[in-house]
């Protein structure tokens, strides 16, 4: 046997040594793929004397590329004197096109446009056709050709519409490509597009290529979309009649997540079809997970239909089950999830520990809640949630019309939205401004433009709404009168709802900080120095990551929060089979991604956008699809072995767990929380000082009625008497935080 063939288990040996013909590995998670791909390469060169360079290994990232590269090296002894050609798909493609470059009318130094290039050409376009140029704008109609580019579609496919919108894409989609064509240039898209037409259109180039590469191996097949699916058709295309190819395609239909990029997972359905008589080979053994995580994720991902189906197992059969923990509300969530993390770092400073969630949005209250207790993270797939563009905007809002002076905010949101301000009559007020020793604000009024006049008398209305109105109801006024929302809502992309996302996120925050009793000074302060801050180690052992991002990922402790229906899965999903299918395979992905222990973290109680829509939320249907058994039920935050730890005055204390409740009767009401006592040792151990004076007329976790909010549970009692005050989680309302002499509660 081959010394390569020792570190392997009977079935990756098989798909290591079957190498003529074509192979479908079905490879589960955790299940070591990497090592089939790599150890087949090595295989290939030192058992078959096959040439390095006759095999093409291609995948997703750089990042997995070089992973593959440096595997091989280790794997095949001595020096190579030609490597295996391992690469992304762009990467393949921008060197075949380099070498054929003039059977298409392309220059051989052709420029490959990044994100930012196509951007400004983007910009560049919309500016002449009148329309809006700001880079949110030229990011969507970009997405709108990448994905008519990858469907297949050309702008002729759009101008014959009877829909002037998609007229006017049309005619964008073809003066950006003119614009491409002009500068002899690529963008993404276009390397893949350009290959297939090479293949397809020129037969000599396509077989030399056929011939240069005898062995074709294919990572993560479940999101290769239409154009790769054709590049590597062309490329398998055997000339000698009767003759299949050596490719083989390892993916697992279970973890394909990408189908909003244009990833279509049936290519794995169909790969037997494409190349009958290809075997089929299933990776089934994890290396990762304990088998108690596999478990409660195998019963969620088998309600899925569009599968072929496998059955992971791991040797390792002893480990916690999965610990489902339901916080009364999205704060309550955060807090417990910081504290456990707070917990597990004091007990074991080396493990890596992750926080996954649906969108972006949801990283503002976890990025508070370890900021709170002095715990660094590493914040990854999206800015932090303070210095993300449309945040930044609305802030900018207030700041403008709280403080005239503050002339880099009144530059920020002079044409934003695009109110028909342009950069010269920007450099005109500047130039004036700077000439006359005026500040900005003053050089608005002298300027006779009419558009700058009816922005002034934005301002003047937004000054009239934060005197007026609660500071939350304050945000949603300069969003409806300045014309963001509506211009968000009218972008019509899937990147404009998740900004929307994020200021009604930032909304929920603000109503939280006047919940806590803060002024609008505290709460602007404390996010322009999260803002300026850079107070995250890139480093640290703590992750806050979107589940998207989080594939190839792994970790000791995963915490997958926010499991709620219109959450997680999300609302955007439900409409069909298919985008539901989708959403749970992405649930499926984040609870393997733990190694050791899996926290599945709900809340009974989440804020919306201006309170509207707030109030008790259901479980995601993924917690349901989890058997009672598969998980072990904390009740106010069992311990891990840790000390209670008390925040807002109410404790996270040891119980013992096994509600029999179903999930489904208790979302009907957020549970009630449990006063405990603290000891002096326990304050010792708190990672901050937790101490509030109580009121002996309302313990903690007592029940009390308001004339308005109806029944709540006391969280917490800050001093004495009259005048202290009280923060009550109220069923139908959520979190509130009352002055006693005015609140007129009632304990029941």
């Amino acid at each position: 046997m081959s010394r390569l063939l020792a570190d392997l288990n009977p079935a990756q040996r098989q798909a290591v040594t079957t190498t003529e013909g074509p192979l479908l590995v079905l490879a589960g998670a955790g299940s070591g793929k990497t090592r089939v791909i790599t150890y087949r390469i090595a295989y290939l060169i030192e058992q078959h004397k096959a040439r390095p360079d006759e095999i093409l290994a291609v995948t997703f990232t750089n990042k997995a590329a070089e992973v593959m590269r440096q595997r091989v090296e280790q794997l095949v002894p001595g020096s190579l004197e030609a490597a295996p050609w391992t690469s992304t798909f762009h990467s393949f493609c921008a060197r075949l096109l380099r070498r054929e470059a003039p059977l298409l009318g392309l220059p051989r130094d052709f420029s490959i446009y990044d994100d930012t290039d196509q951007e400004r050409l983007a910009r560049a376009l919309l500016k002449e056709f009148g329309e809006d140029d700001r880079a949110w704008a030229a990011r969507g109609a970009l997405e709108r050709i990448s994905r008519a580019k990858t469907a297949g579609r050309a702008p002729a496919d759009w101008a014959e519409s009877g829909n002037p919108l998609e007229r006017r894409q049309a005619e964008l989609f073809r003066r950006y490509q003119e614009g491409l064509r002009a500068a002899h240039a690529l963008d993404f898209d276009d390397l893949l597009l350009e290959a297939v037409r090479l293949l397809a259109e020129h037969p000599e180039a396509r077989r030399r290529w056929q011939q240069r590469f005898r062995y074709l191996l294919v990572d993560e097949y479940q999101d290769t979309n239409r154009p790769q699916y054709e590049l590597l058709h062309w490329l398998a295309e055997t000339p000698e009649a009767g003759k299949q190819p050596n490719l083989c395609v390892v993916g697992d239909e279970d973890q394909s997540i990408y189908g909003w990029r244009g990833a279509d997972y049936g290519n794995i359905f169909r790969f037997e079809q494409d190349f009958p008589g290809a075997r089929l080979i299933l990776l089934e053994q994890n290396y990762r997970s304990t088998q108690p995580i596999l478990d409660a994720a195998t019963a969620v991902i088998e309600n899925n239909r569009s599968r072929k189906g496998k059955v992971l197992w791991s040797t390792e059969k002893a480990g916690v089950k999965a610990r489902l923990y339901e916080a009364p509300d999205a704060e309550a969530e955060a807090q417990f999830v910081a504290e456990r993390l707070w917990q597990y770092r004091r007990q074991n400073p080396l493990q890596h520990l992750a926080v996954l969630y649906r969108t972006n949005a949801q990283s503002r209250l976890y990025e508070e809640a370890l900021r709170r207790l002095d715990l660094p993270y590493r914040l990854v797939g999206g800015f932090s949630f303070y210095k993300r563009a449309e945040v930044r905007d609305l802030l900018a809002y207030v700041r403008a019309a709280r403080n005239p002076l503050d002339t880099q905010s009144l530059l920020r949101i002079l044409n934003v939205p695009p109110r028909g301000i342009g950069s010269a009559t920007v450099e005109a007020l500047l130039a004036y401004a700077r000439d006359h020793a005026l500040p900005l604000a003053e050089a608005l009024a002298l300027e006779g433009n009419e558009r700058v006049q009816k922005f002034r008398e934005l301002l003047e209305s937004l000054r009239g709404a934060l005197a007026t109105k609660s500071f939350p109801e304050a945000l949603e006024f300069i969003l409806e009168a300045s014309g963001y929302e509506r211009w968000l809502k009218e972008q019509g992309t899937p990147e404009a709802e998740d900004r929307r996302e994020n200021l009604r996120e930032l909304i929920a925050a603000a109503e939280d900080s006047e919940a806590r009793g803060e002024t609008p000074d505290d709460f602007l302060d404390r996010a322009a120095l999260v803002s300026d801050a850079d107070d995250y180690d890139a480093s640290a052992a703590i992750t806050l990551m979107t589940l998207h991002s989080a594939k190839g990922t792994e970790f000791d402790v995963v915490f997958l929060v926010g499991l709620e229906e219109g959450l997680f899965p999300h609302s955007r999903s439900l409409d069909t089979d298919a985008d539901l299918e989708e959403e749970r395979r992405l649930c499926y992905v984040g609870m393997t991604r733990a190694k050791r222990e899996l926290y599945l973290v709900r809340a009974g109680w989440r804020r919306a956008w201006g309170g509207e829509g707030s109030g008790e939320t259901e479980p995601s249907r993924f917690l349901l699809e989890v058997p009672e058994s598969l998980v072990e039920r904390l009740e106010a935050g069992v311990s891990v072995g840790a000390p209670a730890v008390e925040r807002g005055g109410w404790t996270y204390e040891s119980e013992e767990a096994g509600s029999a409740r179903p999930l489904r009767a208790r979302a009907r009401r957020a549970p009630k929380l449990r006063g405990g006592r603290r000891t002096k040792a326990d304050d010792d151990l708190l990672p901050h000082p937790a101490r509030h004076r109580l009121d002996p007329r309302y313990p903690l976790g007592c029940t009390v009625r308001h004339t308005r909010f109806g029944e709540g549970t006391v969280l917490a009692v800050d001093g004495e008497g009259a005048d202290c005050k009280i923060t009550v989680h109220f069923v139908n309302y959520g979190r509130k935080t009352l002055v006693e002499k005015f609140a007129g509660l009632e304990r029941i």
